[in-house]
């Protein structure tokens, strides 16, 4: 199978999962029917209404007929609804009860069934006008896209490696290094350099660093119905996280898609780990980025309590420390004032109410070691 097939399968496997509105345009629903189908979007584009009474809305890749719960406004506007491949649906879907077939989508009854790709409709919720945007961003670029085509953009997203949540629905390629950035219910491909700087290197094929905010500088393009940015240069770098509100724009039911929680990915020492040194510091490394202030008393590191009963302590003694949690390597080090008593195990626990930079829970989590010499 080539890989942009690949990755249409596995964005389609992920779509009808969750099916999460996307920002999108004319150009991409024409390229990519199959990807979009039967999913909520949003896109914008010039709304008219044709001589023969429908309506349609379309942008310099074409046009996609619009079935509007009323009357549609003529001009340029933002459209919200689901799209509809009919040639992808059965006759007798109950959907398609509503609809006078012959009126709506001009298809015969008495004949044969549309193909794929042949009828399609976006069956709108909501016409609006659209407001031109401030300035460039994800997802302006995807519902505006010959606004921003050939140039120079800087934007920020999170990082989704090589489209590893299914947001869009081929690649590229235009390196070995192209990659996916997401914000609110848009994403892009960034193409032409590599995920790494100075104090970091993301993973492409690995969700460890899904999440991550990037900011990247480059120039827009657009073919085959897909956009990418091409970077240049040393203009990629890690970017604090951005507030993501997009309540006036979500539709009752739609959620826009979040990242993955955090979870421990490594630690040293390692889980179950025998012989630890009594000078031992502890690290854990965590897949996304955590909100350093969540960290306060939610971290326990203590003796095994069995092991004190057996000593005849009547208290379990609490080992001090000192914790330090570094953003860019999403580590948390753990230094203790004295060194660990010997032969005992030692536990740290993660307790409930440490949360990720997007307020996702990290779900409590124990490192357990057994200290020799």
């Amino acid at each position: 199978m080539r890989a942009g097939a690949l990755i249409l399968a596995c964005a389609t496997i992920v779509s009808a999962q969750t099916p999460t509105r996307r920002a999108t345009n004319v150009g991409a629903l024409l390229a990519y029917p199959t990807f979009y189908v039967l999913r909520p979007i949003v896109l914008v584009g010039k709304v008219e209404t044709l001589a023969d009474g429908h309506v349609q809305v379309s942008d310099d890749s074409g046009a996609v007929r619009v079935i509007p719960k009323g009357g549609a406004p003529d001009g340029t506007d933002e459209v919200r609804g689901e799209f509809w491949d009919l040639g992808r649906m059965k006759p007798d879907d109950p959907r398609l009860g509503a609809y006078d077939l012959k009126a709506t989508f001009g298809i015969d009854t008495q004949g044969a069934w549309p193909r794929p790709g042949e009828v399609t409709a976006i069956i709108a919720t909501s016409i609006a006008p659209a407001s031109a945007p401030l300035a460039p961003s994800i997802r302006a670029i995807v519902l505006s896209p010959s606004r921003y085509l050939d140039q120079r953009v800087t934007i920020t997203g999170q990082y989704s490696g090589r489209n590893l949540t299914g947001d869009l629905p081929d690649a590229p390629a235009r390196s070995r290094y192209d990659f996916v950035l997401r914000s609110a219910d848009a994403a892009v491909w960034v193409a032409n350099i590599r995920p790494k700087g100075k104090d970091f290197e993301f993973a492409l094929d690995s969700r460890v660093d899904s999440g991550r905010w990037m900011q990247v500088s480059g120039t827009v393009h657009q073919a085959r119905g897909l956009l990418w940015i091409d970077a240049d240069a040393g203009s990629l770098a890690l970017a604090k996280p951005q507030t993501e509100t997009l309540a006036e724009d979500r539709e009752p039911g739609v959620r826009v898609p979040a990242a993955p929680p955090p979870e421990v990915v490594f630690s040293a020492p390692t889980q179950e780990e025998s012989d630890v040194s009594v000078n031992a510091t502890v690290r854990i490394q965590f897949t996304r980025d955590l909100d350093p202030a969540s960290l306060k008393g939610h971290i326990r590191p203590h003796y095994l309590a069995a092991e004190s009963e057996e000593r005849g302590e009547l208290v379990t003694p609490l080992p001090e420390f000192t914790s330090n949690y570094s953003t860019t390597a999403r580590v948390l080090e753990l230094k203790f004032a004295k060194p660990f008593e010997r032969f005992r195990t030692v536990k740290i626990d993660l307790l409930e109410g440490i949360v990720g930079t997007d307020k996702q829970p990290l779900a409590p989590w124990t490192l357990t070691f057994f200290v020799g010499t």
